[in-house]
């Protein structure tokens, strides 16, 4: 069984077990969260499509982790004009388990 969320404009793959990273959310450590934004729901050959998302679907999630991901850099140039921009940017993530997926 699996589900298709969405989250931070973001969709993601969700099965049981399974831990995603999402942009992070205002949660603690520990919390318990309920996603309802749900697109589609499958388990086995049944599949629920939502219009945009599934009626009375959630995914039960536990904050893991509130972390930053790695550094990239962001280096802007132009030439002959002496023109050179260096900038490095962390984005924050929060790492969620998904624990039960309800239709």
């Amino acid at each position: 069984m699996y589900a298709i969320i969405r989250s931070g404009g973001k969709q993601y793959r969700t099965e049981v077990g399974g831990t995603i990273d999402v942009d992070r959310l205002p949660h603690q450590v520990g919390d318990s969260i309920d996603i309802t934004d749900v697109l589609l729901v499958a388990n086995g050959e049944d599949i629920a499509i939502g219009q945009p998302t599934v009626p009375g679907a959630t995914v039960s999630a536990t904050v893991v982790e509130q972390f930053r991901g790695k550094k990239i850099i962001v280096y802007k140039y132009r030439q002959r004009t002496n023109y050179r921009r260096k900038q490095g940017h962390r984005q924050y993530y929060t790492r969620l388990r998904i624990d039960d997926i309800k239709v």
